[in-house]
């Protein structure tokens, strides 16, 4: 019998999220899944926990919890929206990538399902994606709250019933459905693709199906659950969308001996300096992703195709980034110091290599150099001398000091890699 674990993890909003991961009888998982419930359901429903105990028959491992304000789990429901289901989904995979390995596979019923194909972007490890009953877009949910919405719209939130319970409904969530760019995030989903719904889901119409599969690229597949209804509450039903689900994810998980998955890479015997503030390491996922781990924070570096597969920021990207974030920071920080009325900062930056006889405050004159050009922009009814102070100040940034002073980096190899080559 597979085992079945409660677990507890902190969610995006910082409360604690009551979980339940179920484990492979007798035998280290080939891979980690999560699964994301419908709405105002929980992590016990019948699909999540059928489909959850198939998954560990084909060696994977399955955490389902409790969204924010459900079920089991801490926080207010009327303060979480599908951007706060994403983010506990993010956090989810926080906590398997830090306890056991990074998610390969998500799996998302019906509102659940818009939230997987959200995060997949957030969790870069993760190979596939499934869907059940989920609608197109998450605003489709609003349709559920009927004569409720107006009441919301006019009076700032309202209670509404659902399957039998009671919920606070605030704007706040119907603003937050309404503004998500879900076909973007379908079509460069990056992700194999299974959609399963059924055709007489009278909640979420089987259109959605066609339109979310529509816009995918390959791989994807679809499959029709004919007969069950959205909940999938008949036990047939639920099993066969298990069974489907369980042997389709099996074609692009890793094997039990696969060396290129990202949950591998990170469980070498890498000793990391406790000082150490980034780690980078290959996926195998294309010819060149990375794996950023930042803290608790992870993000994924490529290059463009032809090169690599675009699946993230350039380095050349990333050091911009670092440099725009730390001038917007730093302006900030000065100008919250000096109550200077500064309402908001955008900076743009682009990074060229130029003839060192084309830059008239270059001291070097001849071959190539590095140029980074950075513009400010400062909102609020700031005046002349204090734009141009915000401007010097911009230059004192730390980013900006280490690129223009200068930098020591001192590379040594691995103490196994030095084993390896007889350096010591």
């Amino acid at each position: 019998m597979p085992t079945s674990l409660k677990v507890t993890f902190t969610g995006g909003g910082d409360t604690a999220l009551a979980a339940r991961l179920e484990l492979p009888d007798g035998a280290e998982p080939r891979a980690y899944a999560i699964f994301a419930h419908c709405f105002t359901c929980g992590k016990d429903a019948v699909a999540a926990s059928r489909i959850a105990r198939a998954l560990t028959d084909h060696g994977i491992a399955v955490l389902r919890f409790d969204f924010t304000g459900l079920g089991q789990s801490g926080g207010d429901f009327g303060n979480t929206g599908f951007s706060s289901n994403v983010q506990d989904l993010v956090a989810a995979a926080d906590y398997l990538r830090a306890e056991h390995a990074a998610p390969s596979l998500l799996v998302g019923h019906s509102l659940g399902g818009a939230a997987v194909l959200a995060a997949r972007h957030l969790v870069p490890e993760v190979r596939a994606v499934a869907t059940i009953g989920a609608p197109a877009d998450p605003s489709h949910v609003a349709h559920l709250l009927r004569d409720a919405r107006d009441t919301i719209e006019r009076e700032g939130e309202a209670t509404v019933s659902l399957g039998g319970r009671d919920f606070c409904v605030r704007r706040s969530f119907l603003a937050d459905i309404a503004d998500q760019p879900q076909a973007e995030r379908i079509r460069d989903l990056k992700a194999a693709l299974l959609v399963m719904h059924s055709p007489q889901d009278e909640v979420v119409g089987v259109d959605n199906a066609r339109q979310i599969f529509d816009t995918a690229r390959h791989p994807k597949s679809f499959v029709s659950l004919d007969g069950a209804d959205h909940l999938l509450t008949r036990r047939p039903d639920a099993e066969y969308a298990a069974l489907v689900l369980a042997a389709w994810a099996s074609r692009y998980l890793p094997s039990k001996d696969s060396k290129d998955s990202v949950a591998e890479a990170q469980q070498t015997n890498f000793e990391v300096p406790q000082d150490t503030a980034v780690i980078v390491t290959e996926t195998g996922t294309g010819a060149l992703q990375q794996l950023i781990t930042a803290g608790r924070h992870h993000l994924v570096a490529d290059e463009p195709v032809p090169i690599g597969g675009d699946t993230g920021p350039n380095p050349y990207d990333l050091l911009l980034a670092a440099l725009g974030a730390c001038t917007s920071m730093t302006l900030r920080m000065y100008a919250d110091r000096k109550s200077l009325p500064l309402e908001k900062v955008t900076v743009a930056l682009r990074h060229d290599r130029i003839h060192a006889k084309d830059c008239e405050e270059c001291e070097s004159t001849a071959g190539f150099i590095d140029r980074i050009d950075r513009v400010v922009q400062l909102e609020g009814p700031l005046t002349q001398e204090q734009r141009a102070r915000l401007l010097e100040i911009a230059d004192k940034c730390p980013v900006h000091r280490t690129l223009t002073s200068e930098t020591v980096i001192h590379t040594s190899l691995h103490s196994d890699d030095q084993a390896l080559t007889g350096e010591q």
